[in-house]
């Protein structure tokens, strides 16, 4: 079963790394997100449950944030010194 879900980015840079990195790898964003959801959401999979993801599992002490998980995958910005 298919859902729908809109995603409002409130980060412009974010949004538009989603999108080029959807065109160089010839997927739909929506592919890339669900990858990144399911990468976040495996990181904080209870340890005994069964998991059939492609991804790998992140270890416990593993920064398992959603902008962790972005920043691996290579779809988050990199942090810098300054405030916005």
């Amino acid at each position: 079963m298919s859902r729908r879900m809109t995603i409002v980015f409130d980060d412009e840079e974010l949004y538009t790394r989603l999108k080029v990195a959807a065109a160089r790898t010839h997927r739909p964003a929506k592919d890339i997100v669900a990858e990144a959801l399911s990468a976040y959401f495996e990181t904080t999979a209870e340890p005994d449950s069964e998991q059939t993801s492609p991804l790998p599992r992140r270890s416990a002490g593993a920064d398992n944030t959603v902008a962790a998980v972005l920043r691996d995958l290579g779809l988050a910005k990199e942090a810098s010194g300054s405030a916005r």
